[in-house]
């Protein structure tokens, strides 16, 4: 079964409530679930769905972003820590996947997206930054008494600025989304492997 939600938590009315999930009912009594959030949280500007934030009955109008993901991935957190047996339900957290919007991030500082890579980064180590979120899931996975199984497929995702449909879009940039078949394909397999060993 696949549910989408980019936030885990409830939006309504254009307002991510930072304390309510949603489809969480659905959640339980599964044998694996995989659960996934960030992309959404940083879109901006007309892309951004949501225009305020809300805490019980506190709207907040502005709210630093990542404290915001912070609290609500404590919600989803809290909610597997009260109602998830781990002997019944592997839960697994999908990491953070890169964007490809600047070259400088992999030391091509002339090229401006990943349009037109055929390449992936030489090499095992990515020069840029990890995403402001990484730091976020791991604290709140670390504080998790049922933890989640992190699928940490950030660096494998920073190494595939060739990975992305820009290539193969008709003109269409999309820097953010991954082809099939490749890395959508090999984060499966790590995640097969991992079943394979429980």
């Amino acid at each position: 079964m696949f549910l989408k939600n980019g936030f885990l938590v409830s939006l309504r009315n254009r307002t991510l409530r930072l304390d309510t999930l949603i489809g969480s009912e659905q959640w339980k009594g599964m044998d694996i679930l995989i659960f996934n959030s960030y992309h959404w949280w940083m879109h901006s500007g007309r892309l951004q769905t949501w225009d305020n934030y809300q805490i019980g009955d506190k709207i907040i109008e502005d709210m630093e972003r990542m404290e915001a993901y912070k609290t609500a991935l404590t919600t989803w957190a809290n909610w597997v820590d009260s109602n998830i047996d781990p002997t019944k339900t592997s839960v697994f957290y999908q990491g953070i996947s890169a964007v490809h919007y600047n070259g400088s991030d992999w030391n091509e500082p002339d090229v401006k997206s990943c349009k037109g890579q055929s390449n992936p980064v030489k090499g095992s180590d990515f020069p840029g930054l990890r995403p402001e979120g990484d730091s976020v899931v791991k604290s709140v996975l670390g504080k998790m008494k049922k933890p989640a199984i992190l699928l940490d497929i950030n660096l494998l995702t920073q190494l595939r600025k060739d990975g992305h449909p820009s290539t193969y879009a008709n003109g269409r940039l999309d820097c953010s989304h991954w082809c099939i078949a490749g890395v959508p394909d090999t984060w499966n397999q790590l995640l097969y492997t991992i079943l394979l060993e429980d």
